[in-house]
This record gives structure tokens, sequence and C-alpha cells, in this order.
């Protein structure tokens, strides 16, 4: 699981307009994308500067930007595309909270996307920011990754059904792919939680405690960036904006059912561990139950022998008992009587 992003001593008291990046440097340049999506086909072609985008006016265009401590390309952005300062202020903070807010021109859109990684068994972090402004969708990533192969690939092969649809259906698909990131990564999670529940039962110790605290700590960290996401699912959903097509509001409505999914997992995951926590407490208290019993089965059969031994291991002259020849026998025998006695009367009673 990725770090919490903490703030910078040195970016305290910054003003918003402040075009300073406020993250961690995870690419070493800046990678501007564009998809130019016309009737005929989608496009992807990398251009180098903003100049490069007059080309591209009234058309539908993603434009993915890969990095965000670029200060002079976000300036340019500003000039050339007349995105608020304030917006991109809040783009290059990696750190924000996920959110949804309205400008003159546009729509903006902050959100945390996830990408399981199989190979290093761990969680992935990256800001996204969203920015739709008529026909034109811009998104700001921290660093390349492949998360949005499956919409890339949507668009070479329906591109007719996005061009129609615009660029706020461009803007739903990238944001359903997050949410069914967030639904897969939980599902990962759920599969280890529950397989904790069997090895539980059969044989409880420290490792598996170990291992509910660590689950319960990855929860808590994905609940951190999943539930402040349903808030703004829900704030976009509720906000009747001109810059999201009537058309396009259902999807967004199954957009709210989805995180409300991932939260619905979340929570249940976080009730199945408190479950098997509280499991975990239970066997280990009836394995020490069970110790003390047979501890204390062992302790009643030896008081009475102990009360034998130490009558006769008194060193008095007059004990009859001394001196019979066979005494040693008889008093081993009585000693083994009384212990097999009392153990068959226990077992008889199911106390061990």
């Amino acid at each position: 699981m990725a770090k919490i992003p903490l703030k910078r001593q040195e970016d305290i008291g910054l003003s918003p307009y402040d075009l300073k990046f406020r993250g961690q440097h995870r690419s070493k340049e800046v990678q501007m994308t564009v998809f130019d999506i016309n009737a005929e086909d989608a496009q992807e072609i990398i251009i180098h500067s903003v100049e490069e985008l007059k080309s591209y006016q009234g058309k539908l265009i993603w434009l993915n930007i890969d990095g965000l401590h670029n200060e002079t390309l976000m300036r340019e952005l500003i000039n050339s595309l007349q995105i608020p300062a304030e917006i991109l202020s809040d783009v290059m903070e990696p750190g924000t909270r996920p959110q949804t807010e309205e400008f003159d021109d546009g729509l903006f859109v902050s959100i945390k996307m996830m990408q399981f990684d199989e190979s290093m068994n761990q969680v992935s972090i990256d800001n996204l920011s969203i920015i739709v402004m008529g026909n034109w969708l811009i998104t700001f990533q921290e660093e390349q990754n492949s998360l949005f192969n499956p919409v890339k690939e949507r668009l070479k092969k329906h591109n007719k059904r996005f061009r129609d649809l615009g660029a706020d259906y461009v803007a739903f698909a990238l944001l359903d792919v997050v949410i069914d990131n967030y639904i897969f990564i939980l599902g990962v999670l759920g599969e280890r939680i529950e397989e904790l529940e069997n090895k539980m039962v059969l044989n409880p110790d420290r490792d598996l405690l170990k291992t509910i605290n660590l689950f319960k700590r990855q929860l808590t960290d994905l609940g951190r960036y999943i539930k402040p996401a349903r808030e703004m699912i829900t704030s976009l959903v509720k906000m009747d904006s001109y810059f999201i097509d009537e058309r396009n509001y259902k999807h967004f409505k199954e957009l709210h059912d989805n995180i409300n999914q991932a939260v619905e997992l979340l929570d249940y995951y976080h009730e199945v561990l408190y479950d098997e926590l509280n499991i975990y407490h239970s066997s280990m208290s009836t394995r020490l139950n069970d110790i003390m019993a047979l501890l204390t089965v062992f302790s009643v059969v030896f008081i009475p022998i102990t009360f034998i031994v130490g009558v006769y291991g008194m060193n008095f002259d007059n004990m009859p008992e001394l001196h019979i020849r066979h005494g040693y026998f008889i008093v081993w025998g009585v000693m083994l009587i009384i212990a097999v006695g009392m153990l068959l009367y226990f077992k008889r009673k199911k106390w061990f």
C-alpha cells in the first residue's frame, strides 16, 4: 500500500493560485498524449508542446498528461485553454481529497485511482484529475500506467459511440474503470481474508493475529480513499451541471451504484475481520481453558497421592505401617487405585 501523502513544510501557506507541484516526483518527464476521436477512428498521438493543440480545435479530444511537476506547461495550459489557476493548482497537489467543482468553462473532478500489482503483491495509488471543457477532456496523472488501456481499446472499436455521447461520456468511462478497480482490489483482499477463517479454526496462532492486523490496516488505507470518492461521486450525480449531457446522467448514476458497492464490500470485510478477531480470541481462550482443565485434573489427582506420601514421609518411630513386610507395595497399589479411579470418574463426567 502506498504511503499517505503528507504536506511538506515549504508548502504551508501557499496561495491556492500558486502553480507549484506539491507531491513527489514519480515521473522524470511530462508526456502529453492526444486521442483524436473522429468519425472514422480514434488516433493516439504524442505531442510535445501546447502549441500543437491548436490544430485540434473544434474536435472531440482526450488530452492525457502524465507528470504534474512541469510548472511552465501548466501556465501554458492556462493561457491556451483558459483553465483557472486554482483548478490547476489543485491538479498539482496529488494529496488533495477527491472533489468535484464546476467553473465558468468546465467541470473539474479529482479522484484516487488504484492498481493492483500481482508481481509485487501491492496496491499503487495515483491521483487522477479530470477536466471537461466542451468537446475536450483533459486528464492529469502522476505517472504513466496501464489502467486506462481498456478505455483506449473501446475508443478505437466504438469511436462513433464516444463521439456521439461527448467528452463527459469519456470521463464516465475513465471513472468507471477507476471504481471497477476498487471493487476488484477489495475482492482480491476479501478472498484472502475469508481464507483465514479455516486456518483460524484449525490452528490459531500468533502469526494469524499479525495477518489480521495487517488486513485491517490495508482496509483502513483503502477506505481512506474509497469513502471520499463516494462523497465526490454523490455530489457529481446530484449536480445539475451544464457540462454533463442529460443522456449521460444515467451512466453517472451507475457510477454511484458501483461506488456504493465498493463501500459495502469495504464495510463487509471490516466486519469479517472483526468476527475473525473474535474467533481468534475465543479459540485461544478455549485452548487456554482446555490446558488449565487438564492441569487441574492432574493436580487434583496428585493431591491425595501427595498427602499419602507426606504422611509416610514423617520421621516418627512409632509408625506401625513402616514395619509391614509388603507396606511399600501396598501404598503404591493404593495410590494407583486412587489415581486411576479419579481419572475414570473425571472421564465419565467429561471434564477432559
